[in-house]
């Protein structure tokens, strides 16, 4: 078991392209951290960084109490497990689980013991005889794992290992590989790009964008309090309603004002936006904070709009808006609602739990009070 440290770690590669751009990032010890961004953002290169796979042109990689930066990926005591399972299709599960045992010298009675605790633990003791190409999909998944388990690393390290299955397999998959965490409580840290990946799996996640860290925080944080407005857009289905407008002051109040609407913001957001008065913001709420229905107390934050499209999706309904200013506005509806196509009607917001941006792709939420 150990700590994971990287202090100030930069990664350039040629051209002088950043990869990564002054991270520091702790993953406790037994912690299962979450690195999540888009394709491209330098999740990947964090993990192999981690693995001794490529070198940090700056900055250090601690595992427990010892800087690894120019220890060798073999003495780091750290198991990959990569998005295509890498498995040896010539070998049985059993011959695939031992392998990495086999070739460290490990005595018989020692290997078939560590990969019948791994077997049992990933319920895949009916498979140890059969080869790669006869497993489903997720079968395959709970064999890399079990080959990473027998290992007994000090760190767990997951490249998407999940994006190769359907939807219906990965969500079984999710929750394996978090019951997993939880019984073999093995310091991890899985990089995907999904954010219901993010969100169930992780302890704690990190959210990264252009190889810059936004925020790190447990999941319900991340998701009720987002750092900026990238956060707030990133995580979230359907996405957050962003509108541009201006804060300005009336009657002692705090209003957000658009093009043709004004609303009410909550009291305690009035010192917290004092220095922002009369200046450019961003305001961020989520669909299912938005009702076609009055809000006690939320009556004065009403738009006008018109339907454009009625999603079903069983367990509810996505409603697609578009305000009399021509703002287009999601909204989340019971299943059995009678909202359709060209349809006026008027959406209440519930204003306490909005945000409001700074402008720009990451504007900081200025509306936090903590």
């Amino acid at each position: 078991m150990a700590q994971v440290l990287l202090e100030n770690v930069t990664k350039l590669y040629d051209g002088n392209v950043t990869a990564v751009n002054n991270l520091n990032l702790e993953v406790a010890d037994r912690q299962l951290m979450v690195i999540v961004g888009p394709s491209g953002c330098g999740k990947t290169t964090i993990l192999r960084m981690i693995a001794g796979l490529e070198k940090p042109t700056s900055g250090t990689v601690a595992i427990g109490d010892k800087i690894v930066n120019d220890i060798t990926p073999n003495n780091r005591d750290v198991i990959m497990v990569f998005q295509n399972y890498a498995l040896y299709p010539h070998m049985t599960v059993f011959e695939n689980m031992a392998f990495g045992l086999k070739i460290r010298k490990y005595p018989k009675n020692e290997i078939k013991k560590r990969v019948a605790e791994a077997a049992m633990l990933l319920d895949i003791e009916n498979l140890l005889d059969r080869r790669p190409k006869t497993l489903s999909g997720g079968q395959r998944q709970r064999v890399a794992v079990g080959r990473a388990i027998v290992r007994k690393p000090k760190v767990f390290l997951f490249d998407e290992p999940l994006s190769n299955l359907d939807a219906k397999m990965r969500t079984t998959a999710r929750a394996e590989l978090k019951a997993m965490h939880n019984k073999i409580q093995t310091t991890s840290i899985y990089v995907t790009h999904d954010q219901v990946e993010a969100m169930t799996l992780g302890d704690r996640i990190c959210v990264l964008y252009n190889g810059i860290v936004q925020q790190i925080a447990p999941p319900q944080q991340v998701y009720n309090k987002p750092a900026n407005a990238f956060v707030a857009g990133f995580f979230g289905t359907p996405a957050m309603n962003f509108l541009d407008g201006l804060i300005q002051y009336r009657n002692d109040n705090a209003y957000f004002i658009t093009n043709t609407e004004a609303v009410l913001l909550p009291p305690r957001m009035k010192t917290l936006l004092a220095t922002y008065k009369d200046r450019q913001a961003v305001l961020g709420i989520r669909p299912e904070d938005i009702s076609s229905q009055p809000i006690s107390g939320q009556n004065k934050n009403a738009i006008a709009c018109t339907v454009t499209v009625a999603e079903p999706l069983g367990v509810r309904t996505n409603i697609y808006l578009k305000s009399i200013s021509g703002r287009k506005i999601i909204i989340t509806a019971s299943p059995y609602t009678n909202i359709r196509p060209d349809q006026r009607i008027t959406i209440y917001l519930n204003l306490e739990y909005a945000h409001i941006f700074e402008p720009g792709e990451t504007g900081r939420n200025i509306s936090l009070d903590t």
